[in-house]
């Protein structure tokens, strides 16, 4: 494949660029505080087009949000497959917890608007995002408990949900380069940090 080709094929459509736009700017502003002249400015196109692609604001939410949960669960699924073909649980793990990492990384806004605006969805689409993300944690379960058979299932549950509290505590983190490390040293303390957190269900001197 040419550079060009590779180029068009990586390149975000309209689509793409309008929701990451709209997450952008409903993170910073929140939902009510943006217009749809505002996200159409900021991807070049008038509010008013943006109704080619979107039929308002509350569809380009339920979107993000429930796009996100969908992308996340498939994704573990298929780290969980690639790495289970080695038949080793610490490596399916550590590569959850890297594609976990690199989302609580590149897609702050929607961490944000996650915890701020999930209530906005219609009930149809807020069951929809409730339910992958218990799918997504219940894969994450069953290889903690692979790793630590004598870990009772509740607990490691509260492992993993306390895992995804710490690595999503991004947004809370400032910006690259006013005090917040690199993204790859950012990337390193996460890892260490997920890691000890799940090494901390082993027993005394086991591990």
């Amino acid at each position: 494949m040419s550079t060009n080709a590779a180029a068009r094929v990586a390149a975000p459509t309209r689509r793409e660029q309008i929701l990451k736009e709209a997450a952008r700017l409903f993170a910073e502003r929140g939902f009510h505080g943006v217009g749809v002249d505002e996200i159409g400015a900021a991807v070049g196109i008038s509010g008013p087009g943006l109704y080619r692609h979107f039929p308002g604001k509350d569809a380009m939410l339920a979107e993000l949000l429930v796009g996100i949960s969908e992308r996340l669960l498939d994704g573990g699924r298929q780290r969980a497959a690639a790495e289970a073909a080695d038949g080793s649980p610490e490596a399916v793990l550590a590569s959850l917890i890297d594609g976990h990492i690199d989302f609580a990384l590149d897609d702050r806004p929607l961490i944000t608007l996650h915890d701020r605006e999930l209530d906005r969805l219609r009930d149809s689409d807020r069951k929809r995002v409730r339910q992958l993300q218990r799918q997504y944690v219940e894969l994450w379960v069953a290889v903690v408990r692979e790793l630590n058979p004598d870990v009772p299932e509740a607990e490691a549950r509260s492992a993993v949900h306390a895992v995804f509290g710490l690595l999503n505590s991004t947004p809370h983190l400032g910006s690259y380069g006013s005090g917040l490390p690199g993204r790859a040293a950012m990337e390193g303390l996460l890892r260490r940090l997920a890691h000890g957190a799940f090494g901390a269900l082993a027993p005394a001197g086991v591990g």
